[in-house]
């Protein structure tokens, strides 16, 4: 199981997180990303690795438990 994490002061709100992994990822009303759940499940795991990978500020990685 792994854990996806954020850098908020990374973070711009391109959304490329939202766009790939929705169930994990919302944007607040300052247009930065919220957690929506951390923890990942082994079935999610590429997925929302992808969607992490496709963030331009890198705001976003997995770390696993």
């Amino acid at each position: 199981m792994a854990v996806l994490k954020v850098d908020l002061s990374a973070c711009q709100g391109y959304a490329n997180c939202v766009v790939g992994a929705d169930d994990y990822c919302d944007l607040d009303d300052d247009g930065l990303v919220v957690l929506l759940q951390a923890t990942v499940e082994e079935a999610d795991r590429a997925r929302v690795e992808a969607a992490a990978k496709s963030c331009p500020a890198s705001a976003l990685w997995l770390e696993d438990r």
